[in-house]
């Protein structure tokens, strides 16, 4: 019996937990109190009104239970430490942008990455950076580094460039930044992103990037999205079309007049640079683009001039002029119509954008006109957004 007696005061509190949760009749928890001694002043000691597993808070009356304080503090490490892996898993991101307001242009020079988060079974990946402007035709604007293979802290060292950016693209734009997995026999995998507000961006002024990289932020859900779009539908009408605008593309045009000579008439020498972000309008994702010139009104339908089509391209680059020979006073009553196209081979071309540019335009468009005719003989160049409006006799193609 002594034996026994023995074995039962050993008895542990981890054998004693499972004993009380096991089914049965339900023993009262202060039963532990028969196998530890009372300490004055301690949980089990004075009244005895508290147990030893009861929780009690730190600094209250009787002393803290050392169990239940132990059990709270292990709980709170593990989802802070969850939360801090879930923030700094995906590695961080060092990048530069400038603006050079003289050329419209917005570089982005992309210098490394830190710590990113492990793609393939190596333990490694073979990184690379996407950029992409919204809101915009994703296709259009998406810029794209060099792949460093096998490593989790890529150099690039690399600058892309956006053209056709104007002030007014600064203030309203964000650039996404996504850092990708390359893998060759599968889809590539997104590693993370940050999306950067261009107004944040002064002229001229390189400014320093140093960013956590993140998930993508999360979709609306079907109903939210239905109940936001009942709620903004005038909205969404007003601005259809300077969405639809937007997705058009860029055009660079250079305009001169030259005054009459002993040697020539003077006349409009119309300057096609280049096309930046233009529509996709083949199943590749691609266009095959050339731009069409009009002077109207055209009587004798001999004003037509066009360049040569630049193949599977979205940002093609013409540098053809042609002129027209025309007086300055009949040049103000003229209006120089663009137009992209798209061309197909055994069918009708597609009408990628246009645009207007008179003494009855508005806008940049018309600010262009007015330098042009006040400027005789010196190049004006102005990047344009397409529009998907002309006259229809432009549209006949």
């Amino acid at each position: 019996m002594t034996v026994r007696k023995g074995k039962r005061l050993g008895i542990t509190i981890q054998e004693h937990m499972a004993i009380d949760v096991c089914p049965g009749p339900i023993r009262p928890i202060r039963q532990i109190s028969a196998y530890f001694p009372r300490q004055a002043g301690g949980p089990m000691g004075g009244g005895g009104s508290s147990g030893l597993l009861s929780p009690q808070l730190p600094g209250a009356a009787g002393g803290g239970g050392s169990l239940s304080a132990m059990s709270s503090m292990d709980t709170s490490i593990e989802i802070d430490s969850c939360d801090s892996d879930d923030n700094t898993s995906l590695g961080t991101l060092e990048f530069d942008l400038l603006y050079e307001k003289a050329t419209s242009s917005l570089h982005c020079t992309v210098l490394r990455a830190k710590g990113l988060k492990p793609m393939d079974f190596n333990g490694l990946a073979d990184p690379y950076v996407k950029l992409h402007l919204l809101p915009g035709a994703c296709k259009a604007n998406k810029l794209k580094t060099k792949t460093v293979r096998n490593t989790l802290n890529p150099m690039w060292n690399e600058t892309l460039t956006y053209c056709g950016i104007t002030e007014e693209d600064m203030y309203r734009k964000t650039l996404r930044v996504s850092v990708c997995d390359e893998d060759k026999l599968t889809h590539n995998e997104f590693i993370g992103e940050s999306r950067v507000a261009l107004r944040r961006v002064k002229p001229d002024q390189t400014k320093h990037f140093n960013i956590c990289l993140e998930h993508p932020p999360p979709l609306p859900s079907p109903t939210a999205m239905s109940t936001a779009l009942r709620g903004i539908s005038c909205y969404l009408r007003e601005t259809e079309q300077q969405r639809s605008l937007e997705e058009r593309g860029r055009l660079l045009l250079c305009l001169q007049f030259l005054p009459p000579s002993t040697d020539a008439r003077g006349g409009l020498c119309v300057g096609v640079k280049r096309c930046a972000h233009l529509a996709a309008m083949d199943v590749n994702g691609f266009s095959d683009p050339y731009v069409k010139t009009y002077l109207k009104p055209d009587v004798h339908k001999k004003s037509k001039h066009k360049t040569a089509v630049i193949k599977k391209t979205l940002n093609p680059e013409f540098n053809e002029e042609f002129f027209y020979e025309i007086s300055f006073s009949e040049l103000a009553t003229k209006t120089l119509e663009v137009t992209v196209w798209d061309y197909d081979l055994g069918k009708s071309n597609d009408f990628i954008g246009g645009v207007s540019l008179g003494c009855h335009s508005q806008g940049d468009t018309l600010q262009h006109w007015i330098d042009c005719l006040k400027n005789k003989g010196k190049k004006v160049e102005r990047w344009h957004t397409l529009t998907n409006e002309l006259p229809g006799s432009t549209l006949q193609e």
